[in-house]
């Protein structure tokens, strides 16, 4: 590989159909493979990103619930700028000025599309989560699962396994999940009037659609792509996921 090649950092799982699964790794390595740019992946576990980090001088990107900086992942490392970044949407603008054809972000869209992913978090993402968390713990490899468990269970104040149990008593959470799925199918449809649109963005793909894919990919690799599981989110909403995740599957590539 050349010196102009990209570095991605991301965590691993140990999933027999991709290595990669996190939503927000995703998110940038949806974004480098959408620009058709040159990368490689270095995988790192939970407990050594913050070490990273600071090797590489890349910044926190939130506080602890102490007060103390947290260091998560994707981060990259440009050898072509000599420039190091953390957390997914000051990647994509980066790739966005530096790397600018084909555009992620389509005309008169960027204010909007910066904004899509904390609109998500809150309508659609914490939904996934939680039937999403306890899967993902056991995707990981043993060196990040301690980690994962510790840190997860302190900040919600419950076992991973309680989020959404096996049976009926898991039941709300997958309904609530399916609720967040539908809210996000009326969001193709501009004021539940115009005609729905195959993407987020319109009938282009664009960053928003990338980070909804991402979620997607997180939730195929964690609970498997022949898992009932898998199968109940690829049907809702008269089988739309699954039929839109086909639309980025030539971006799927892990390097």
């Amino acid at each position: 590989m050349s010196d102009s090649t990209i570095i991605l950092y991301d965590i691993p799982g140990r999933s027999t159909e991709s290595k990669a699964w996190s939503p927000n790794t995703w998110n940038t390595r949806f974004a480098l493979n959408f620009k058709g740019l040159s990368y490689r992946t270095e995988w790192i576990e939970y407990p050594d990103i913050e070490a990273l980090a600071k090797k590489i001088g890349a910044l926190p990107t939130t506080k602890k619930t102490d007060g103390r900086d947290h260091y998560t992942l994707p981060i990259i490392y440009d050898p072509s700028t000599q420039t190091v970044i953390a957390d997914s949407t000051p990647i994509a603008l980066y790739l966005e000025k530096t790397y600018p054809s084909p555009p992620l972000f389509p005309p008169n869209t960027l204010n909007l599309t910066v904004a899509f992913p904390a609109a998500l978090g809150t309508q659609f993402s914490a939904a996934l989560f939680q039937i999403v968390i306890y899967h993902t713990w056991k995707n990981l490899n043993d060196a990040g699962r301690t980690y994962f468990r510790e840190t997860r269970e302190a900040d919600f104040g419950k076992k991973l396994e309680d989020f959404a149990p096996e049976g009926d008593a898991g039941k709300p959470t997958w309904d609530a999940a399916e609720a967040a799925f539908n809210t996000l199918n009326r969001w193709f449809t501009a004021a539940g009037t115009a005609p729905e649109t195959t993407f987020i963005s319109g009938n282009q793909i664009g960053y928003a659609d990338l980070v909804i894919a991402a979620r997607l990919i997180w939730a195929r690799v964690v609970f498997g792509s022949d898992s009932k599981e898998w199968a109940t989110i690829a049907t809702w909403n008269d089988g739309k996921w699954g039929k839109y995740l086909k639309h980025f599957e030539k971006y799927e590539t892990v390097v």
